[in-house]
């Protein structure tokens, strides 16, 4: 027999499941609702692949929808996307001229600047800023695209100050300056990397006698450890890969290209690459057991990746006329070719990854009828289709079929405005992020978010 006191218990053990079971479902929901996040550079999974369905597979008509524009100031980094919010960086000039000419450092004042913003309308929700002047060449805007986790944001400044961030507030959570703690001096481009989370550790690139990279505490950026020398940093996103049995931190800095154990800095493997003007800049795509980096003037590397334990072995090297000499973006890397932008043509070319050859290359996603030199697009695999989406640093988003045996344009139509100027033409140089059916993209004027989403363009 179940006496009162029984019937308590009883009540408090069911309403004690109850309340978890609704908190499991809140946060389930929650998970749902935000799942196709673009929360770091090159989206979650970090190569450039946007998962989510329902998005358009032709291009409309006669106009994107923009269902918001919002206000922001001069810069090169990425937006992200999580959690219903649209984390992006700023300069904002206050005094000092920008030349944007290449190994010219123009002397700037101002404030770097941490906005988030409503990703459904496009309002401020917080701002943090922090002077900050700028001596490097292409300057007056940051690089590195904020990074997203646990409910923080992190961001890393063109002069390194490097900040974590409440992702609801924007209160400051810790900072740390790689000049004055690292005693650094910023590269000539300014720091670029964008903060790596994995686990409970942000991983930076950040220069100095054996500290190349840096691993912290996320959560409270105390150092865990660091490694590597070389004359500079270089510009490249740290990645992390699994293969051989072992997860492996891949660094590649001016020098050499590295798998590192990401618990304990300690080197796996190490291969020379020199970069070109110390610009180490592509982030290494893995496919299978291929991994591969190039820069200017046909320097690139494959990789075989050993499969029974983490070391690497050169397959082949650029050379003029095959590959991709992939500089200030990364390529998309498939089973069966990869599509870069290739730095010596400003052409985008498809290869093979097996030795190099190409398949095919064209102007038309770059500068189509105009005329240059170091073309950028930003290229991006829709999963569920196949269908990529690339925006042009003429400012065009253009829909295509990339295969090894052609590129196919399917549609163009103008996205948001090229208002940063160099070598005799307009451009947006800032990777855009696609999140929750809409693609997020920024100049120096303005963030906007554009809807690509397949039912609001139904006949």
């Amino acid at each position: 027999m179940i006496g009162p006191a029984n019937c308590h218990f009883l009540k408090l053990r069911f309403q004690s499941a109850l309340s978890k079971t609704l908190l499991l479902a809140a946060v389930s929901l929650i998970n749902y609702c935000f799942a196709d996040d673009w929360p770091h550079w090159l989206g979650p999974t970090g190569d450039s692949v946007w998962a989510e369905d329902g998005i358009i597979q032709e291009m409309p008509k006669s106009e994107l929808k923009v269902l918001w524009r919002s206000p922001i100031g001069a810069g090169y980094s990425s937006p992200s996307v999580a959690n219903g919010k649209v984390y992006a960086t700023d300069y904002v000039k206050t005094s000092g001229e920008i030349t944007n000419k290449a190994s010219w450092k123009d002397p700037l004042e101002g404030f770097e600047r941490v906005r988030c913003y409503n990703s459904e309308t496009g309002e401020l929700l917080w701002q943090h800023e922090y002077a900050r002047a700028h001596e490097i060449s292409y300057g007056g805007r940051p690089r590195s695209a904020p990074t997203v986790a646990d409910g923080k944001v992190y961001t890393l400044g063109a002069e390194g100050d490097l900040y974590c961030l409440d992702a609801l507030s924007g209160e400051v959570i810790w900072h740390i300056s790689f000049n004055t703690e690292y005693g650094v001096e910023t590269p000539i481009w300014g720091f670029a990397a964008r903060p790596l989370v994995d686990g409970d550790t942000l991983y930076c690139l950040v220069g100095g006698e054996g500290s190349v990279a840096v691993a912290f505490d996320k959560d409270t950026g105390k150092e865990k450890w660091r490694a590597l020398t070389a004359v500079e940093p270089g510009y490249c996103p740290l990645t992390i890969i699994e293969h051989g049995g072992k997860r492996q931190l891949i660094i590649w800095h001016p020098e050499a290209i590295n798998g590192l154990d990401p618990k304990t800095g300690s080197v796996y493997w190490s291969h020379p690459i020199t970069a070109t003007l110390r610009m180490s800049i592509m982030a290494p795509r893995k496919q299978g057991s291929l991994l591969y980096a190039s820069t200017q003037s046909n320097i690139g590397i494959m990789l075989a990746l050993d499969d029974e334990r983490p070391a690497a072995k050169v397959l082949w090297r650029n050379q003029p006329g095959i590959a991709a000499s992939s500089l200030a973006n990364t390529p998309v890397f498939t089973r069966e070719a990869i599509y870069g932008c290739d730095v010596q043509t400003s052409s985008l070319i498809a290869f093979n990854p097996k030795n190099g050859e190409r398949f095919w290359q064209t102007k038309q996603p770059t500068f189509g009828e105009r005329k240059g030199r170091h073309a950028i697009c930003f290229v991006v695999r829709h999963q569920q289709s196949d269908r990529y989406f690339i925006l042009s640093e003429t400012g065009d988003l253009i829909l295509v079929k990339l295969t090894p045996e052609a590129y196919e344009e399917l549609g163009r139509l103008p996205a948001i405005e090229p208002t940063n100027t160099a070598m005799g033409r307009s451009f947006v140089w800032s990777h855009p992020a696609f999140a929750q059916k809409h693609m997020f993209a920024r100049n120096d004027k303005e963030l906007i978010c554009i809807d690509l989403a397949a039912s609001s363009y139904k006949k």
